[in-house]
């Protein structure tokens, strides 16, 4: 009787070490809250240009983003710009990291105007890219605004997503 309690007694010691470690590495595997303050827009711009082809977008500047959606460049801490080589055509991306989180909204109404623009421009004229338009994504997530317009533009979202 003895030696099967001393067996026993291994036994549910094998087992709390066990909880122990899944316990331990459960609380160590979070992620920080501050993640999205960690990344850049050029980093997440990079996860996504691994996953679709941007070869034919070009890439903007600061001057490009402020024409385009009427930005105040200084509020803006890092960004990534993509438009189509042609005029006929509606794809762009823009990931935008504020400095500032709560300017999120305003950002968003102002790409939300350039939206209104291209649909004005394409509507009538090119009804495949009006439904590009159409079927934006536009979101945020933390300081970030994502904006794509594209036939890929659910797999930007999803590359953007899987940066965080």
């Amino acid at each position: 009787m003895r030696k099967q309690w001393k067996g026993n007694r291994s036994f549910i010691h094998v087992i709390l070490a066990i909880i122990v470690a899944i316990g331990v590495l459960t609380g160590c595997s979070g992620k920080d809250d501050k993640t999205a303050e960690k990344q850049s827009a050029t980093q997440i711009g990079k996860r996504i240009e691994q996953a679709m082809n941007l070869k034919e977008m070009r890439e903007g500047d600061r001057n490009k983003l402020q024409k385009l959606y009427k930005i105040d460049v200084d509020s803006v801490e890092d960004f990534i710009l993509y438009t189509s080589t042609s005029n006929v055509r509606a794809d762009e991306l823009a990931i935008i990291k504020l400095k500032d989180q709560s300017q999120a909204e305003s950002v968003k109404e102002k790409i939300g105007q350039r939206i209104d623009a291209q649909k004005i421009k394409f509507k009538d004229y090119r009804p495949n890219e009006y439904f590009l338009v159409e079927n934006h994504v536009l979101k945020t997530k933390g300081p970030f605004v994502f904006f794509a317009v594209s036939k890929e533009a659910n797999q930007m979202e999803h590359a953007f997503d899987d940066a965080f």
